[in-house]
C-alpha cells in the first residue's frame, strides 16, 4: 500500500505548503536531524500510546530531545496506565512500521480512535519536522498548517504541558 501518496495529496488538497527533504533513510532521530541539520524547525517525535487495555490510543508529538514522563502523560490524559502502543497495535490503527509514526499516519486510522497531544512547548515553533510514512523523506510544515491539517482531518490537537 501507498502510504506516501495520500499525504501529498491531502496536503495540496488543503492548500497547506511545506517543504520536502529527501534522504537515505533515517533509522534514528539522530540520523534524521543529521539529514536536515541547519535547517530551521523543531524536530519532533510523535508517539504512538495506549492504555493498558488498548481501548484508547494517543498520538503525541513532541520534542525529540524530550524524554517524556508517563506518569505525567497519564495524569493529563485520565488514564490508568499508558505505555507505547505494539507494532501489531501501529500497523492495525495506522498501517505504519516502527520508526514512521507522524501525524500523517492517521489518514489511515479506519476507526478513526485516536487522541491527538502536542506539547505546549512546541506549539510556538515557527515550523515542525516529520516523516510523511516513509524514513527516506522529511516534511518542514509551519505549526498552524499542522493544526489546521488536523482539524480537517477531524483529529483536533490538544495542548498540553508536558514536564
Amino acid at each position: 500500500m501507498d502510504l506516501v501518496t495520500p499525504v501529498f495529496d491531502q496536503l495540496q488538497a488543503l492548500g497547506l505548503p511545506y517543504q520536502l527533504i529527501e534522504h537515505a533513510p533515517a533509522l534514528t532521530t539522530e540520523q534524521a536531524d543529521d539529514f536536515i541539520a541547519g535547517l530551521p524547525g523543531v524536530r519532533t517525535k510523535t508517539l504512538f500510546l495506549t492504555n493498558k487495555k488498548k481501548t484508547q490510543f494517543y498520538l503525541l508529538i513532541m520534542d525529540d530531545r524530550k524524554q517524556l514522563d508517563m506518569e505525567q502523560f497519564r495524569e493529563l490524559v485520565g488514564a490508568n496506565r499508558i505505555r507505547l502502543a505494539s507494532n501489531a497495535s501501529l500497523e492495525e490503527k495506522m498501517a505504519l512500521q516502527p520508526g514512521l509514526v507522524s501525524p500523517f499516519g492517521l489518514l489511515f486510522n479506519q476507526d478513526h480512535d485516536i487522541q491527538v497531544y502536542i506539547d505546549a512547548a512546541i506549539v510556538s515553533q515557527e515550523c515542525m519536522t516529520f516523516h510523511p510514512n516513509t524514513n527516506e523523506k522529511t516534511i518542514f510544515i509551519a505549526t498552524p498548517d499542522l493544526l489546521t491539517f488536523l482539524e480537517k482531518i477531524t483529529y483536533p490537537a490538544q495542548i498540553v504541558t508536558l514536564a
